[in-house]
């Protein structure tokens, strides 16, 4: 038990040593106090890395700072309530002293009480640091997934200045602003996760698993449909050389001390070693490199949380056979990652876990990485609960405004500020577009592009179309009149000389086209009557004259028959005239 303990220390103590030395990087969002007037101005804090920040948008609240249990330590009593304030009707932002307790605490404090953020005074003059959340593993520290509220820690100065405006009483009210807490250049995000294998480091893997398991869906559409570029690491350490001989550096490092990891139960005397941990932080590195170079990276998602089902520690399936399963059952090419993997116990560099060490080395604002697990979104450190809402805020956050993919545009998400008023901007209700564009951030008014024609202008007051608009689009904007239940327009469908009057009408095409050459709506009419009537004419005449060489031919034939053979009606003049002979 105290070999394990000293291994443990040692790891632990180079961990430390490198921090010390490394460059960390305090992630910050801005706070803009907007009343009293003496305070207005803007402000930096520190974000926590516990909560919900939000990434990409703002809040508004005023600050409250308690009258009792002014550090947040204690629960607040049942009839203190933070819910909102007072005559403002805004959300509250509690006020707290920095001490005696985690940070992490006090949030989750003023979160039960109702605050909807905390802002943590420091209580000493320096520079703003990162709010972390505790190292131990204890039940007592369930609640630090539960924490759903923004924190910000603020200068000791700033403070103060607030507590003096509190105490007059004057209303403080903030903003604060997440906005340009990430970068956001173009239209994809490139981001890294820093994880670990070991799945028995207290609520931390519990944390990471579920993330992972949570997040899988989500990263490999983005991934899939070239909207992210993701990639994994893992943070090894070295064991000093005057210890590379021992027992401790032997369990915990592969390569002769080259790459360590510290003993996951820390304890020699039982369970899996730390070098056990750096071999499967190495598969999964190399599964990764396997999967992008056959165009596949997003399978490191299904390979990483199948691990995690079928081969737990703590059913003693952490090893090299079940993950060849896991392997094999994804189609992976296990002859390439067994190689890129190499011979763990030669005294030689690896070049995977070589690069990884290289990329824990902060470059430009990023920092070091020091921290498991750490989430860099566009070259920045992630702060927050670790979860699949708030991780999809952040990395929305991270595109260039109007090129974000669909999914940050849904419903809990983000807020569709075009709802409400159509976002301040132009729109033409005729033809029913508008210049309102949302986006994650909020909204921007730019004049639209409707069927290959685009619109110039401000966006807010103006829009004009830069030429002929389809004719099935309010008709092109071109004149368009019914008469005599016949449809006359003035819009062309090849659009090459914009709006004119059909023939017979003559005007601008746009506003009105008028009948000329006696042919109104009217003289129209008047020629459909009279041909009409020529018809109906022609028709009786044609009739007429059908009937007339019927009754002629009649005739004709009838005193043809006459000479050969007497007919009914002769017969009878021949009886009457031998009566009237006698």
């Amino acid at each position: 038990m105290r070999e394990g303990r000293l291994g443990f220390v040692i790891c632990v103590l180079l961990l430390i040593c490198e921090s010390t030395l490394g460059r960390f990087v305090v992630e910050k969002n801005s706070l803009r106090v907007t009343s009293p007037q003496n305070l207005k101005d803007t402000y930096e804090c520190a974000i926590g890395n516990f909560g919900v920040p939000q990434y990409g948008g703002t809040l508004a609240g005023a600050v409250l700072y308690p009258k009792a249990n002014q550090r947040a330590c204690r629960s607040f009593s049942d009839d203190v309530s933070f819910k909102f304030k007072s005559g403002a009707g805004l959300p509250v932002f509690l006020l707290v002293d920095r001490g005696d307790c985690y940070f992490t605490l006090k949030a989750w404090n003023a979160q039960r009480a109702g605050a909807a953020a905390i802002l943590v005074a420091d209580d000493r003059p320096e520079p703003l640091i990162t709010m972390d959340t505790p190292e131990e593993e204890s039940a007592r520290f369930n609640y630090l997934q539960n924490i759903s509220i923004p924190s910000a820690l603020i200068s000791q100065s700033l403070g103060e200045a607030i507590k003096r405006a509190l105490e007059k009483p004057e209303m403080v009210k903030v903003n604060l602003d997440w906005r340009e807490a990430l970068p956001h250049p173009d239209d994809r995000v490139e981001y890294e996760f820093w994880t670990n294998s070991n799945d028995e480091c207290g609520p931390k893997c519990d944390s990471q698993k579920n993330f992972l398991k949570d997040f899988k869906g989500v990263a490999q559409i983005l991934e899939k449909k070239g909207y992210t570029q993701f990639t994994p690491h893992y943070i090894t350490w070295y064991c000093p050389e005057a210890f590379i001989l021992s027992k401790q550096c032997k369990s915990q490092c592969i390569n002769h001390g080259r790459y360590c990891a510290p003993d996951p139960e820390e304890d020699f005397a039982r369970g899996y070693d730390g070098k056990d941990v750096v071999i499967q932080n190495l598969r999964q590195a190399c599964f990764f490199k396997v999967a992008n170079e056959s165009g596949k990276p997003w399978l490191w998602w299904d390979y990483v949380t199948d691990f995690a089902i079928r081969c737990p520690m703590k059913e003693e399936k952490y090893n090299k056979e079940c993950a060849e399963e896991v392997i094999k059952s994804l189609g992976a090419d296990l002859n390439k990652i067994n190689e890129c993997v190499g011979d763990t116990k030669a005294d030689k560099e690896n070049p995977v876990l070589k690069a990884e060490q290289e990329a824990q080395i902060g470059k430009g604002p990023r920092g070091d990485v020091t921290i498991l697990p750490t989430l860099i979104i566009n070259n920045r450190q992630f702060r927050g609960k670790l979860d699949k809402g708030t991780v999809l805020k952040a990395i929305c956050s991270g595109f260039e405004e109007t090129t974000e993919p669909v999914i940050c545009l849904r419903e809990g998400i983000e807020t569709n500020e075009c709802m409400e008023n159509n976002g301040g901007c132009w729109m033409d209700k005729t033809l029913n577009i508008t210049a309102c564009r949302d986006t994650f951030r909020g909204r921007v008014c730019q004049c639209p592009i409707v069927q290959g024609v685009k619109f110039f202008g401000d966006g807010y007051k103006h829009c004009e179309a830069s030429g002929a608009l389809p004719c099935d689009l309010n008709n092109g904007g071109c004149w368009k009149d019914t008469q005599q239940g016949r449809t006359y327009s003035a819009c062309i469908d090849d659009h090459t000389e914009g709006c004119k009057c059909p023939p017979g009408f003559r005007g601008d095409g746009v506003k009105n086209c008028e009948g000329k050459d006696a042919i109104s709506g009217v003289g129209w009419g008047f020629m459909w009557v009279i041909i009409l009537g020529m018809a109906v004419a022609g028709v009786a005449g044609y009739a007429f004259y059908k009937y007339r060489i019927r009754t002629y031919m009649d005739s004709e034939i009838r005193a043809i028959m006459a000479q050969y053979m007497p007919l009914d009606n002769q017969a009878e003049i021949a009886v009457h005239a031998s009566h009237g002979n006698v």
